[in-house]
């Protein structure tokens, strides 16, 4: 059995699941109540080995920043985390960081929030994962490019390991590509098909009702 594990970079899966619903018509919609965990195991046919899941973590943080005038996204957000977990995927939360920085035209600072620590604690979950002996092959699931230089450790202190990229609808990354021999793309249309029911009943028989505007 090929133990494969699924490392799914949130945000970055976030956008592509909006460029995906803009690009089939859907105007923002239809693609966010998404079933990671049924839509990881539709890949495991192409991994090979007979690929089985033996765990899925999502990495993610919750906005809290912009919630003065987005009052429901956090609810949103943590509404649809309760569906991952009840379909077995681990989540992981970061923050959202202020930072000052100088506008370009006036000189004055102007504030801004940073997504921190999600790229590391995927980074770090990689690696554990491989020193624990959790499983034969990993799947990132993410467009960035920031989480190379843990892959290339990885693969130079676990040679008897496959890591992967499972690149997101229009995350394509060339350099992504190259560096691993094990890449798959996801079609938009594959979102469409693995969304979660509306309602979702969770095996303790809470019903959670997909957001409006998802």
């Amino acid at each position: 059995m090929n133990r494969t594990v699924f490392l799914i970079d949130g945000f970055n899966l976030y956008h592509s699941l909006k460029s995906a619903s803009q690009d089939l018509g859907l105007n923002g919609k239809g693609t966010r109540w998404l079933n990671i965990h049924s839509l990881c195991k539709s890949y495991l046919h192409a991994i090979g080995g007979n690929a089985q899941i033996a765990a899925v973590h999502y990495f993610s943080a919750l906005a809290k920043h912009i919630e003065a005038f987005k009052p429901d996204v956090v609810k949103r957000h943590l509404l649809y985390i309760e569906c991952l977990k009840a379909t077995g995927t681990s989540v992981e939360l970061s923050r959202f960081k202020k930072k000052q920085i100088p506008c370009s035209h006036c000189n004055q600072k102007i504030k801004r929030y940073e997504e921190k620590e999600t790229d590391v604690a995927l980074a770090a979950k990689l690696l554990e994962i491989m020193v624990l002996d959790q499983c034969d092959t990993v799947l990132l699931l993410t467009g960035d490019t920031d989480i190379v230089p843990a892959v290339k450790t990885a693969q130079r202190l676990f040679t008897s390991k496959t890591i992967g990229f499972l690149l997101p609808y229009k995350r394509h990354n060339q350099e992504l590509v190259k560096l691993c021999s094990l890449h798959i793309e996801i079609k938009r249309d594959a979102y469409t098909r693995h969304q979660f029911p509306d309602p979702f009943l969770t095996p303790s028989g809470i019903s959670l009702v997909k957001p409006p505007s998802w």
